[in-house]
């Protein structure tokens, strides 16, 4: 069972390359998930789902040059998102370790050069500005804007991975000025913060 159905089914254009190494990182999660535990998705259509889930934005947002995913646990959405944006380069911050021997390993069999896993968290990581955040179901909106205060600058943008709660999430950050957008699918949103200031 291949992703190339699934991603036609969305809309998710991709070359055949790039499709290729994303079924290659769900068949490398899929054999190392069984010994390590590293994700609830059990199953390679589970896998799948987390994938499509990871891509669907890319149609819509403009990715930048230089990301920082944070927390990215198995792969979800940065190494997935450097999979799929090679012009984009991408630092993963995953502190538990083995999530980022997997990640490290993934990146190592698929010969990805536009990604590097930081062993850390966010906080304790020593980078400039990116030009884009993303995260998936690390922390509530606001405490992840704090978190990451040091590696933003006022050109930043953010894409983070909500659930039901994003609106409640951006009222509890009154202390930022966000210009965003939600995009809404099924009940995943996608918070997408243009720009941001200390009110």
């Amino acid at each position: 069972m291949n992703i190339t159905n699934s991603l036609k089914a969305e809309g998710i254009k991709l070359d055949s390359k790039l499709i290729s190494k994303l079924d290659t990182f769900a068949a490398l999660l899929h054999e190392w998930n069984k010994i390590h535990n590293l994700t609830g998705a059990k199953n390679i259509k589970a896998i799948h789902d987390n994938i499509i889930d990871a891509l669907y934005p890319i149609d819509f947002i403009s990715f930048p040059k230089n990301i920082l995913d944070v927390g990215t646990g198995a792969g979800f959405p940065g190494l997935v998102l450097a999979i799929a944006l090679p012009n984009s380069t991408f630092v993963l911050s995953e502190p538990l370790k083995k999530r980022a021997s997997f990640l490290r390993f993934a990146i190592m069999e698929l010969g990805l050069e536009n990604v590097k896993v930081e062993a850390v968290r966010v906080e304790e990581l020593n980078a400039k500005s990116f030009d884009m955040i993303t995260s998936r179901a690390v922390t509530n909106t606001n405490f992840l804007l704090k978190l990451t205060d040091k590696v933003r600058d006022s050109h930043t943008q953010y894409l983070l991975y909500k659930g039901s709660k994003v609106f409640d999430e951006i009222n509890e950050a009154s202390t930022y000025q966000l210009c965003y957008d939600i995009l809404q699918k099924s009940r995943r949103n996608y918070l997408y913060i243009k720009s941001i200031n200390v009110a």
